[in-house]
């Protein structure tokens, strides 16, 4: 059985649609479906059961889960950037993930897991993949600490060597719609566009920069989601792995891309930045890939304007979730 925690989110959603194309659907959802509309995410796809998180912990701390398991692919947690609860993300985004790769090492399943790009922090040490540097890095939120925590604790044991952690930049693309502040700047400015005909960006408060040449490694869920399917098919591979395009590329590029998919002038306005934002914000952040690649990963990724044409004429303009 494939266990799926995060399924009816945004990218676990995406990863059991590829699933179902390679035709498995021996698989079990774990997620919170809540009161948003989450919900349609999982409409489109075919799998077994759907258990609620705090159900699932359970049964697996009692080690009573009523069928043998394969492979957890590990993509629930509190992914907000802006979330103060720090014990909430300390419990959701760590402590749970430890007991599910304890776990999956116990019973001999594969356990692929979500890290994050944001445990980079500012990037002033690099971008690089390196499980020997993650005393380096420091997180600029409470969000990329808790994955950054699993990270840590995985190498200390020694755990890193029998699981696969991944590093997902920049994603974008369908099936994103229920995250409200959280989605890509590709759905927001979708939506600016459809009902203003213009687009919001962030001015820049650094020199280097030019307002809205802030850069950022935006990758196409579809591609996110490929890179992840690697390491379910080569399971003698494990490790820590940056989930990106190794391209870097601006946001007036993103939002470009998009007027040029609805076919409409560019017209972009740049406003302040929060205060709150000013401290924390990450001018530049590029997926070093040559990790992922030297594994033999040989997949052409979408070039941002590819991803982005794709996810709005394909997803956003005829309002279509992923489906089988």
């Amino acid at each position: 059985m494939i266990i799926v925690t995060g399924a009816a989110g945004f990218i676990g959603s995406a990863l059991v649609w590829k699933l179902n194309q390679m035709g498995e659907e021996e698989i079990i959802i774990v997620d919170e479906l809540g009161k948003d509309e989450k919900w349609k995410n999982l409409t489109g796809l075919r799998f077994i059961d759907i258990y609620h998180p705090e159900e699932f912990i359970e049964l697996v701390l009692n080690d009573a889960l009523p069928f043998d398991v394969d492979t957890i692919f590990h993509l629930g947690a509190c992914s907000s950037t802006t979330e103060k609860d720090a014990d909430y993300l300390l419990q959701n985004n760590y402590h749970f993930s430890q007991d599910l790769a304890k776990y999956a090492i116990t019973h001999r399943a594969r356990f692929i897991y979500a890290s994050s790009a944001a445990t980079y922090g500012d990037g002033s040490n690099g971008y690089i993949d390196d499980e020997n540097a993650l005393n380096d890095l420091r997180p600029l939120n409470m969000y990329g600490y808790s994955k950054h925590l699993l990270d840590l604790w995985l190498h200390k044991t020694g755990y890193n060597e029998e699981v696969v952690g991944l590093k997902y930049f920049n994603v974008y693309g369908p099936n994103e719609y229920h995250k409200e502040d959280m989605r890509s700047v590709v759905h927001k400015s979708f939506g600016q566009i459809m009902e203003t005909g213009s687009v919001k960006l962030f001015k820049s408060y650094k020199d280097e920069y030019k307002d809205g040449e802030q850069k950022r490694d935006f990758i196409y869920v579809k591609d996110a989601v490929d890179m992840t399917l690697h390491f379910y098919k080569n399971r003698d591979i494990n490790g820590l792995f940056n989930v990106g395009t190794g391209k870097v590329r601006t946001w007036v590029d993103l939002v470009t891309a998009v007027f040029n998919a609805v076919g409409k002038p560019v017209n972009i306005e740049f406003i302040d930045m929060p205060d709150h934002l000013k401290e924390k914000y990450q001018y530049f952040t590029e997926a070093n890939i040559d990790k992922i690649r030297n594994t033999g990963y040989t997949q052409e990724i979408s070039s941002l304007e590819d991803g982005v044409t794709d996810y709005v004429k394909n997803y956003l303009l005829p309002d279509k979730y992923l489906d089988i």
